[in-house]
């Protein structure tokens, strides 16, 4: 068990780094030195995938973790709730939302999306995937304060 509660706060730390590293970090430093913008927002997108497949997989280990830490009893824990919670944004995020904002790239060309009239439309997909990403990064913080809760003592 030492191992597994081990791999529990890796989990913990590489989701919620990963989110704000990614989120608030490296996709603002790009905007800000890339003069291509399209260049920019199809890295981002990219180290927003990784972070999302990261996510699904700690996720995935976290729920699976706490269960057979607390068994029934897991049901109760609020550390549960907030990875089941940060695991359905991500899933949504990931293959609800970002397929609509690729499509909508898609749907642009030969223009980039901004240059388009899908640029409105666009714009308000991207605030609900990055509205979707800030509750995910909160929740992200609350799970690492409150991530002993979780291993069932």
């Amino acid at each position: 068990m030492r191992f597994a509660g081990a791999l529990y706060s890796l989990c913990i730390a590489v989701w919620a780094g990963s989110l704000l590293a990614i989120g608030y970090i490296a996709a603002p430093v790009l905007f800000s030195q890339l003069a291509d913008r399209a260049m920019a927002g199809n890295v981002a997108g990219a180290m927003f995938s990784v972070t999302a497949w990261v996510g699904i997989a700690c996720g995935t280990y976290l729920i699976l973790f706490i269960l057979f830490a607390k068994g029934w009893r897991a049901l109760q824990s609020g550390v549960f709730w907030i990875v089941l919670l940060m695991l359905a944004l991500t899933v949504a995020g990931h293959f609800g939302v970002q397929p609509i904002l690729a499509q909508l790239k898609a749907d642009a060309l030969p223009r980039q999306v901004m240059e388009s009239a899908l640029r409105d439309r666009f714009r308000t997909w991207h605030g609900v995937s990055s509205g979707l990403y800030l509750v995910q990064s909160l929740l992200g913080i609350a799970l690492v304060l409150l991530q002993e809760r979780g291993r069932g003592r």
